[in-house]
């Protein structure tokens, strides 16, 4: 195990590569906080964080489930207090949860647009401002931030919106100005970039799409749990493709 006793909090992880993170986390001995709004299963995607929680102890992992809403402050605090109090501390921090409305920007209702950047980006800022006082007093941890390969195309398929680009381009900017500023205290900033991906939400959008040759959900748990398993002091400030993570770990893949 490459993770033993280390604690994570993984947002988004009820489905999806959130979910395959937070698994991939526990396997390597991490105790992992399941983050997310969904406790009940919904008609349109399956997956809750207590259906997470369950298949991480199912093989002898640890896990708490904890409802978080990353929008709003409160919440936040709340998961992170939860965790303090489980566990006492935090080494890992898996900004992960989003969501998307594919459309047009003229066609786009203002409030989608508004709930895209408040879910993408403010959680991604609320959450980590959270974690921050226990990792930078301890001089180390892990802030990864799942961004997209949208950063760098101008057209993407299947389409996903120029809300969702802008969301995550400007993670990318947060991912490597934080990294800096944080590099004093050895605390890591990285950001995954992953393609069109199997992912609950991502296919319920695109029902009709070719997706076999998309990427596995756990391919980015891998990764994941890779990339917290280095130096924080030594790896830091990374934007990371598929291919830059295979040349990394010598082109293991699932």
């Amino acid at each position: 195990m490459t993770l033993p006793d280390k604690v994570a909090i993984v947002t988004g992880a009820s489905r999806g590569i959130g979910k395959a993170i937070a698994i991939a986390l526990a396997r390597e001995g991490a105790r992992v906080v399941v983050a997310a709004r969904t406790r009940q299963e919904l008609k349109a995607i399956a997956g809750t964080i207590e259906t997470t929680a369950q298949e991480i102890c199912a093989f002898g992992g640890r896990a708490l489930a904890i409802k978080t809403d990353v929008t709003r402050e409160q919440s936040v605090a709340l998961t992170v207090a939860k965790t303090l109090a489980a566990w006492g501390r935090i080494d890992i921090l898996v900004n992960n949860a989003a969501t998307n409305f594919p459309a047009p920007f003229h066609d786009m209702p203002q409030k989608d647009w508004d709930r895209i950047l408040d879910v993408n980006l403010r959680g991604t800022v609320l959450c980590t401002r959270a974690v921050l006082p226990e990792m930078m007093g301890r001089h180390r941890g892990h802030i990864i931030n799942i961004s997209s390969v949208v950063t760098g195309r101008l057209h993407h398929e299947p389409f996903t919106g120029l809300a969702y680009d802008v969301s995550k381009a400007a993670m990318n900017r947060f991912t490597a100005g934080l990294a800096e500023e944080l590099r004093p205290y050895g605390i890591a900033v990285n950001a995954l970039m992953p393609d069109n991906t199997e992912s609950d939400g991502w296919a319920y959008l695109n029902p009709h799409a070719d997706r076999s040759c998309w990427d596995r959900p756990e391919t980015w748990g891998l990764y994941a749990g890779r990339v917290a398993a280095l130096d924080p002091s030594a790896f830091t400030g990374h934007l990371l493709l598929k291919h830059d993570l295979e040349a990394l770990f010598n082109k293991t893949q699932l």
